[in-house]
């Protein structure tokens, strides 16, 4: 087992944080244990309460590292102010991700956090920055509506969208619908734009 002296606290964090990753994408988030991550990194389990305050923490921390990785994949997407182009092509980054990292985006969707624990305001930067991307590639959409109903926007349809990746899943889509997820998807996306399109229609009439 190594010492606490092999590796500096930042190499440790990142020891761990890797083998969380690769635990919750090999075996689920309900195997992300103290003592499984510590095993894999061959510390102790106190080795890891030096680093986050008790499981909530680091599953907020590795929740957080799946923000971060959808949003660097985000940011690969060139806007170009074709809003139904834009949102498709975040859609398809949306869903590759996902079907690529299906334990960690499983984890993020359906870990219940203990009674009492707030989630931090690094965590919420994190989705705030992420809603960031999919605002501005809407905002041609909504174009004078307001900043308001560009945000609520781009919420709802962020929310609808885990709604279905969540009852994926779960293996509980086939309870609505005979329909694949991304299939699904899309069609939200498309009924989406197309009733901000006929509201704004409806207001300039």
């Amino acid at each position: 087992m190594a010492r606490r002296s092999d590796h500096s606290r930042e190499e440790l964090h990142e020891l761990a944080m890797r083998a969380a990753r690769e635990i919750v994408e090999t075996d689920g988030y309900r195997a992300l244990t103290a003592r499984n991550v510590a095993d894999a990194i061959g510390y102790s389990p106190g080795t890891l309460y030096n680093l986050f305050a008790n499981l909530d923490d680091m599953v907020m921390r590795v929740n957080g590292r799946t923000l971060d990785d959808l949003h660097d994949r985000f940011a690969e997407v060139t806007t170009t102010g074709d809003v139904d182009r834009d949102i498709g092509t975040l859609l398809d980054c949306y869903l590759g991700f996902i079907d690529e990292h299906a334990g960690l985006w499983h984890m993020l969707l359906n870990y219940s956090l203990s009674e009492g624990y707030k989630v931090p305001d690094w965590y919420d930067r994190k989705v705030q920055r992420l809603l960031g991307v999919v605002e501005a590639a809407l905002a041609p959409l909504f174009g004078q509506s307001g900043a308001h109903d560009l945000a609520n926007g781009t919420r709802v349809l962020w929310a609808s969208l885990h709604g279905i990746s969540a009852l994926s899943e779960a293996g509980k889509l086939n309870l609505v619908t005979g329909q694949p997820v991304r299939e699904m998807a899309r069609s939200l996306v498309i009924n989406f734009i197309a009733g901000v399109r006929a509201r704004s229609a409806e207001r300039q009439s």
